[in-house]
């Protein structure tokens, strides 16, 4: 790998805007597909879970990995760590690791579920922490579903 492609890599205000929007789009889509296809994959006999488990994995790191074309790597690393996101993050983070672990290590179906509808909210959570006021009103609406 040269060093031109992995400063390419991290600098990204050296692609236009065009091309940002690009990738963020491709990279958007392909995890949207990689999850659908990998929750298709669930029910395919013996290794349906690991394809699964797999897939959906991948999915979701393309969906949060398209956003680093929007701001780039570091920035993209500094707003996940953010006070705000940095619970979110974690438990998505941790959730990726455990949905893989339940399913290639302990082969437990219903664990690897499990996580990925952790990842899923925790997915949902984070991004909508990049829209002013989006978590006060989702608080708002759960309460109010609730009572």
């Amino acid at each position: 790998m040269s060093i031109s492609f992995i400063l390419w890599i991290v600098d990204a205000s050296s692609l236009s805007w065009g091309t940002r929007v690009k990738g963020f789009i491709a990279c958007f889509t392909i995890g949207v597909l990689c999850s659908i296809l990998g929750t298709c994959l669930l029910w395919v006999p013996r290794k349906g879970l690991i394809l699964f488990a797999v897939f959906y994995t991948l999915g979701n790191i393309a969906s949060l990995g398209s956003t680093v074309f929007l701001m780039g790597p570091m920035r993209q690393l500094k707003r996940m760590f953010e006070p705000t996101r940095l619970i979110a993050t974690i438990v998505m983070l941790l959730c990726l690791v455990l949905t893989l672990c339940s399913a290639f290590w302990w082969h437990n179906k219903g664990l690897a579920l499990i996580f990925c509808i952790l990842q899923f909210f925790a997915l949902a959570w984070y991004s909508i922490s990049f829209i002013p006021f989006a978590r006060d009103a989702v608080k708002k609406c759960f309460t109010v579903c609730v009572s």
